[in-house]
């Protein structure tokens, strides 16, 4: 009888991720509008979000209040995202296998299979190309986003009779990572990898740059269906890859509507603590690497190699920097990351503006570069001036990998060239020195 149960219950949970019901079959029709002479962009981006906080309370969640948040942030913990339900900015890990982390509202929705028929799909949002959107759901506004409509690189959704999106694309994060570093190559060493798998897949229609019916488009990130889920949403112990796609891993909350998500390290503008999450790439390589879906069609967003043109920003990884912490400032590198057991060491790669630029937009533009000097004497890049000065001096060079031959051509540099690889990389936090070693509001699920 009590494996009966068991097998009941496991059959039930299994249904939560299957086809929709009848009473949630699919609205073709765009949301009803009371007032034709209010049908604005944003009179509707308004109504979806309506539509979206109140799928949060159905689900068990907080929905965000922008007029009474659950969390206030000072300006020490410089946090872009005001929706967050908690950061843990725990970084030793020693003490915190994961590293640091932040808990985040997570919407359920379809994603539509090959076949046709829908799937449940759970996600989150951290950006909106609409201010207003972007102000009542407590996300980063990241108006450039608007770029990518009409490129390709984009993909539509439609909303339920009932307020749930239905995506044109779908992901399958059964796929076990695995990655083997790369030989010696002259100064380089771990990285490229000599095979990178990713551990989640998406198909051909998948993009997080989602277009919704008002026309405005969110950052919408999968994190998990029946087939798995996100491989940057940390094991109970801090590691375990037997455990990467467990429904069960207690950092999902579906009741609570609620997904904790490991951030990753970076510097900007010399300063170190640029938190940020990864969540879906154009290229299996940084996919493998930094624990992301891999989603080809995120290449055909505009435009390679410019800003601030197209949808997109310029960040710049290295191939080769240092492996070994010699003077406090710790480490930095795909070769290091390549190196590294999974969710030990991320590349911390270097980036130009933060959120609070309304040039800002989550998807960047790979510029990697490569350094010419001996390891001992290589330093942490911490800022794109820096590493204009070090192209200039020949100590770094345009990794010999990057697929695109024209340089940035913009203020960033006019030496670096683009990879053609695209990462979604949303900035969450960049706190002072200060703060790293606290926890902020409900940084776990209950």
């Amino acid at each position: 009888m009590k494996n009966l149960k068991i097998t009941l219950l496991s059959i039930f949970a299994a249904s939560l991720f299957t086809a929709c019901s009848t009473d949630d079959s699919v609205a073709t029709e765009d949301l009803p509008v009371a007032e034709k002479s209010f049908n604005s962009q944003t009179f509707r981006s308004l109504k979806e979000a309506k539509l979206l906080l109140r799928s949060i309370k159905q689900d068990g969640g907080v929905p965000f209040n922008v007029f009474n948040p659950a969390l206030r942030f000072t300006s020490e913990q410089n946090v872009f995202l005001p929706s967050v339900l908690g950061i843990d900015y725990r970084i030793d890990r020693s003490v915190v296998p994961a590293g640091p982390t932040a808990r985040f509202p997570m919407f359920q929705g379809w994603e539509t299979l090959p076949d046709g028929n829908r799937r449940k799909l759970y996600y989150v949002i951290t950006e909106a190309s609409n201010k207003k959107m972007a102000k009542k759901l407590g996300v980063i506004f990241a108006p450039r986003m608007a770029e990518a409509i009409g490129s390709g690189g984009e993909q539509n959704a439609y909303w339920t009779r009932r307020g749930r999106l239905v995506f044109e694309g779908s992901v399958d994060f059964s796929p076990k990572r695995s990655l083997v570093a790369g030989g010696q190559d002259g100064l380089l060493f771990g990285f490229p990898p000599a095979e990178a798998n990713p551990g989640a897949i998406a198909d051909a229609k998948w993009s997080s740059y989602v277009v919704l019916p008002s026309g405005v488009v969110i950052n919408a990130q999968p994190v998990a269906n029946s087939t798995g889920i996100h491989d940057r949403i940390p094991h109970p112990d801090g590691n375990g890859p037997e455990q990467e796609d467990d429904l069960n891993n207690p950092n999902l909350a579906i009741d609570q509507a609620s997904v904790v998500m490991q951030l990753l390290d970076g510097w900007q503008d010399g300063k170190p603590y640029y938190f940020h999450i990864v969540t879906d790439t154009s290229d299996p390589g940084p996919a493998t690497i930094e624990l992301g879906v891999f989603a080809p069609r995120l290449a055909e967003l505009p435009t390679f190699g410019l800003f601030p043109g197209g949808s997109m920003l310029p960040f710049s990884p290295t191939a080769n920097g240092r492996t070994t912490d010699t003077d406090g400032f710790g480490v930095q590198g795909l070769n290091t990351a390549s190196l590294s057991n999974r969710q030990v060491q991320d590349p911390t790669n270097t980036f130009p503006i933060d959120p609070s630029d309304e040039r800002y937009a989550p998807m960047w533009d790979a510029h990697i570069t490569e350094f010419t000097i001996p390891e001992a004497d290589r330093p942490i890049l911490r800022s794109f001036d820096q590493i204009n000065e070090l192209l200039t001096d020949g100590t770094l060079i345009p990794f010999r990998g990057n697929a695109n031959p024209n340089p940035l051509a913009n203020s960033l540099s006019d030496l670096l060239t683009a990879t053609g690889a695209i990462i979604n990389c949303p900035v969450i936090t960049q706190p002072n020195a200060s703060v790293i070693g606290t926890q902020i509001g409900l940084p776990r699920n209950r």
